[in-house]
């Protein structure tokens, strides 16, 4: 177990700022373009996997009562982040749009690049600072996913996926055999409508109407049109369109994770309408070294949905007795879900053996598989 004394120590942290290397990539590859448009997926994928297969897994378990001003640097590169991606973004922008001496497929690639940064690591550290209370990490969350145009992740995630994820309601569970390629294209269409009825059902019990400005949906509006706004100042229509293609690739790779994060698993339904607690075995767990630095501990993920508020880097990570586990971590496992026969077979036996650890007593999974069971009471 890592102490609170070594945890303060800010040599500690400084894995976690593995993010910082691509930012020197992107300008390589807008000085050079050509062949080293690949250098940001190549690093946020495959060296990281390779430092993965190096380093192997880190099972150290650190000081859950660790205070927050022992985690300062740990924070840091959560709260820095977001002056950093835009930066990114909207330079990009304005060099593309400015003479940039690339073709077409140049900046298509150098865009896919940008949705790298904003998506492998700007949408999950978003994801860290939403969880907090702190007002000012919130707003760093919201700007982060309104310059993604994601803005709704927010209510969708909290208010719907911790709250029934494993159930029928949350659209992000993907289903067992079910393809990424069908889930993309189901979560585009019943997220953005699951968040807003949440909102509305938060502000029915508030006693107020659904337009009231307290409804969050308002300043989502607010902020990504601000954003579009800015693209449009630093490179007109075109430069709208490359901002719009950034986020596009990022929501995919977010999506990406959000599949392979519960494929398959389920919480046991009790009849009704009433479903089990949400246990560590509902989630996917990895402890891979260098995909947990990169991705601030997302990976332990299983701990994060037993204790959503818990600071990434006092994560706790769990033996496969305790919670299922991917083989590789999160940037081979989501390369390996574009490809649907090949992640079934690699997947599938999985989550039929994680049904028979957990729950040896059920034999039929039909109603599981495909959703038949009713959503849980009170989420509707």
């Amino acid at each position: 177990m890592s102490t609170r004394e070594e945890l303060a120590q800010p040599e500690r942290a400084l894995p976690f700022w593995l993010s910082l290397g691509t930012i020197p990539l992107v300008l390589i590859e807008m000085m050079f373009g050509g062949w080293t448009l690949i250098l940001l997926p190549l690093y946020a994928w495959w060296v990281v996997t390779l430092l993965d297969k190096i380093l192997g897994k880190n099972t150290d378990q650190p000081d859950v009562d660790t205070p927050e001003e022992d985690l300062f640097w740990y924070r840091a590169i959560t709260m820095a982040w977001l002056p950093l991606q835009l930066c990114v973004i909207y330079g990009t922008i304005y060099f593309a749009t400015h003479d940039s001496g690339m073709n077409l497929i140049e900046i298509v690639g150098l865009f896919f690049g940008v949705g790298v940064i904003s998506g492998t690591i700007g949408m999950v550290y978003a994801h860290e600072l939403m969880h907090q209370k702190d007002p000012v990490e919130r707003w760093l969350a919201d700007l982060l996913l309104a310059s993604v145009l994601y803005s709704h992740f927010r209510s969708e995630h909290l208010l719907v996926h911790h709250s029934w994820v494993g159930t029928p309601r949350d659209a992000v569970t993907a289903r067992y055999n079910e393809g990424f390629h069908r889930y993309f294209l189901r979560v585009l269409k019943d997220c953005p409508t699951s968040a807003l009825e949440a909102e509305c059902r938060r502000l029915d019990r508030a006693g107020r109407p659904h337009w009231d400005l307290s409804n969050p949906f308002w300043r989502y509006a607010g902020l990504q049109l601000a954003a579009l706004l800015l693209a449009f100042m630093v490179g007109g229509i075109f430069g709208v369109i490359l901002f719009a293609l950034q986020a596009i690739f990022a929501i995919w790779q977010l999506e990406l994770t959000n599949y392979i994060e519960h494929y398959g698993l389920t919480r046991r339904y009790l009849g009704e309408g009433k479903y089990e607690h949400v246990q560590p075995h509902h989630s996917w767990n990895a402890s891979h070294t260098a995909s947990n630095w990169l991705l601030i501990n997302l990976q332990r993920h299983s701990d994060h949905h037993y204790k959503p508020s818990r600071r990434f880097p006092l994560l706790q990570t769990y033996a496969k007795s305790e919670a299922p586990q991917l083989p590789l971590g999160y940037p081979a496992m989501t390369t390996l879900a574009m490809f649907p026969p090949l992640w079934r077979r690699r997947m599938n036996p999985r989550v039929r053996a994680w049904r028979s650890q957990f729950y040896p007593d059920i034999e039929d999974w039909s109603p599981y598989n495909m959703g038949l069971f009713p959503n849980p009471r009170g989420s509707v």
